[in-house]
């Protein structure tokens, strides 16, 4: 009960990635196959031993009651339905350690319909926990590749392809000064953003005036927006280019960057630390 609009859905837990590895006799394979140090310095070697990782937890399928569970929850917030879509992400456990950030390494899965298609993603996602430069940058950080573990959250998808995205965060990213939020914000879906393909609009906040409910926005910068990610009819999303009104228009309105700061500061209090926070707005 902070009061955050959350889209609904579940996650997997890191004890059934865990409970994969091990029954699937994967553990093993991997300690064995990472263990050379010489791929860490090749990488034409890193690029092969990583997929021949990937490709063993690929062909190893989920245990009985993962599958059973799995589809019981996709049944349970689809309502059974093959047009529902799904936002399929991943999580590592060490994520977000104050020394680490693994953010962008593990794979993100849009606009993903049916049973089926979402366990398919979910399989890719436990496999992106190998990526070749998932595997490196552990290894240059010293983490152990079987202490990290990785959870699957699959999520309803927010339309916000009619609508708009970003990212924000509870302090200045230059400076690190706390009193203002910063919030970025491009239409379509929130990946060109995060991936930075996009140059978005952007406002700073004063944390100050917004707790007393005045006018708070203190500077404000429009991107260019030169793209932007929508849904493929089929399943999937492309890259289109925005029109020239969108190009010269804000993303979103003052009231919705002010709404979304006040969304930042609760999630900020509720962590008791500064916070990154990707949104998206519905425009359906």
């Amino acid at each position: 009960g902070v009061g955050v609009p959350v889209p609904g859905g579940f996650s997997t837990t890191a004890f059934a990635y865990k409970e994969f590895l091990d029954k699937g006799g994967i553990n093993a394979f991997i300690n064995d196959t990472l263990a050379d140090e010489s791929i860490y310095t090749d990488v034409n070697k890193l690029m092969a031993v990583g997929k021949k990782v990937r490709d063993k937890i690929m062909d190893t399928p989920f245990q009985t009651e993962f599958e059973t569970e799995l589809k019981a929850q996709w049944q349970r917030v689809s309502g059974g339905s093959d047009t529902f879509t799904f936002a399929v992400r991943s999580s590592a456990t060490a994520e977000d350690l104050p020394d680490a950030s693994f953010a962008g390494q593990q794979e993100t899965y849009l606009n993903v319909m049916g049973y089926e298609d979402m366990k398919y993603k979910v399989h890719l996602v436990f496999a992106s926990l190998f990526t070749d430069r998932a595997i490196s940058y552990r290894h240059d950080r010293g983490f152990e590749h079987q202490k990290v573990q990785l959870c699957a959250t699959c999520q309803k998808m927010v339309r916000s392809e009619t609508g708009s995205a970003g990212v924000m965060f509870t302090l200045d990213t230059e400076s690190g000064f706390t009193n203002v939020v910063f919030i970025t914000s491009a239409f379509g879906l929130g990946e060109t953003v995060v991936g930075g393909t996009v140059n978005p609009d952007e406002w700073y906040v004063f944390k100050p005036t917004l707790a007393e409910g005045k006018e708070s926005i203190i500077a404000r910068t429009m991107g260019s927006k030169m793209v932007k990610m929508v849904y493929k009819k089929a399943g999937g999303t492309e890259l289109v280019d925005t029109s020239a009104k969108e190009q010269n228009s804000w993303s979103i309105s003052d009231k919705e960057v002010t709404d979304l700061a006040v969304i930042a500061v609760k999630i900020e209090k509720h962590y008791g630390r500064p916070m990154d926070i990707e949104w998206a707005r519905d425009g359906d």
